[in-house]
């Protein structure tokens, strides 16, 4: 059984919310981060709007909107969704095996996407002159921290506390 917390999540989520906002300020270049589950729908976001009743960081908080899709993390979410399904059928159909990151390099901006253990996807928007290695070294991180915590219980919990926040 998860113990939760003072904001009504257990300490697993809020970790996990933590990472996320580690991920964002730590990461040079970083406009904005999306957790989606293998359904599609976002676990996590570093949007401050998307997560009033949670704790992302206070720096996040007081930083405003990131700078991401229309500031949207929910937009981050749903291009994160729609490459991760692309690179999956992709993968398949040339027999090449899962797929662990995809990156898409933008005049103004890039991509990155990476699969977590239980398949969900860590997807980041970050500015174009951003240092690709060390952005996906962070989300490397992330994915090994978070993945054994990703429980279905906590993708659980997450995806009602995103659905009491919009």
């Amino acid at each position: 059984m998860t113990a939760t917390g003072t904001f009504g999540l257990s300490t697993e989520a809020r970790n996990l919310q933590w990472l996320l906002g580690n991920l964002v300020e730590e990461v040079p270049g970083v406009h904005s981060v999306a957790v989606v589950s293998s359904d599609g729908l976002m676990l996590l976001s570093s949007d401050p709007a998307a997560q009033q009743s949670t704790t992302t960081t206070t720096a996040a908080a007081e930083a405003g909107p990131p700078n991401g899709p229309r500031g949207s993390s929910a937009d981050l979410a749903t291009i994160v969704s729609g490459i991760g399904s692309l690179t999956i059928g992709a993968a398949r159909l040339m027999d090449g095996g899962g797929v662990k990151q995809t990156m898409v390099a933008m005049e103004e901006g890039s991509v990155f996407v990476m699969s977590i253990s239980d398949g969900s996807l860590l997807g980041v928007h970050a500015t174009p002159d951003c240092d690709m290695s060390v952005v996906a070294y962070h989300m490397a991180l992330f994915v090994g921290r978070a993945g054994h915590v990703l429980t279905p219980e906590v993708r659980s919990e997450l995806r009602k506390s995103m659905e009491s926040t919009q």
